[in-house]
């Protein structure tokens, strides 16, 4: 998935300035997408001179006028397009797991402290997500069809959450057996 697409599905509901653009994907689109407010500022510059959105300036007292941002008939289109188009699979890239290979021949200790922090970070996530949860989604069966995607991608997310939690208890168990800790 290319950024465009993320901003693209993001205007679906709403218009938003880059700012509240940049604000979704610190708390929504954030959680399985990651792009700073610079990239976010650059592609939506592209996507007007695209004509995928259109912007209008709105005038604040006191502060910069605001540019307020539209998804065209072509935005439209061209998510379509995305939609129906072949799904790829993400790649994963992970330093813990290459870490993992060094066990037995480096310090486990430190690997050891590298499981306990990302269990520490899988928690915190998992609660954060449990609270949207309960917040927003408690009967996802009387959602308007437009929300039920975004509480699958939550409930994706909740589940992989878990899932990496059970896998750091299995690899702290593991992992305190081995000999070399130092």
């Amino acid at each position: 998935m290319a950024l465009t697409h993320a901003i693209l599905t993001a205007l679906l509901e709403e218009d938003l300035t880059g700012y509240e653009l940049a604000k979704q994907f610190d708390v929504s689109l954030g959680f399985f997408w990651t792009a700073s407010h610079q990239q976010i500022y650059q592609t939506l510059k592209r996507l007007y001179a695209e004509e995928l959105v259109t912007a209008r300036e709105v005038s604040q007292t006191g502060k910069p006028d605001k540019r307020v941002y539209s998804l065209t008939d072509s935005g439209r289109r061209s998510l379509d397009a995305w939609v129906l188009s072949e799904t790829k699979k993400r790649k994963v890239t992970d330093e813990l797991f290459a870490k993992l290979y060094t066990v037995g021949h480096s310090s486990t200790a430190a690997v050891i402290d590298a499981v306990i922090q990302r269990q520490h970070d899988h928690r915190e996530k998992l609660a954060l997500y449990r609270k949207i949860e309960s917040r927003n989604y408690a009967a996802p069966l009387k959602l308007p069809d437009q929300r039920k995607g975004v509480y699958l991608a939550l409930l994706a997310g909740i589940r992989q959450e878990e899932a990496s939690l059970l896998w750091c208890e299995d690899a702290l168990s593991l992992l305190v057996s081995v000999s070399r800790v130092g």
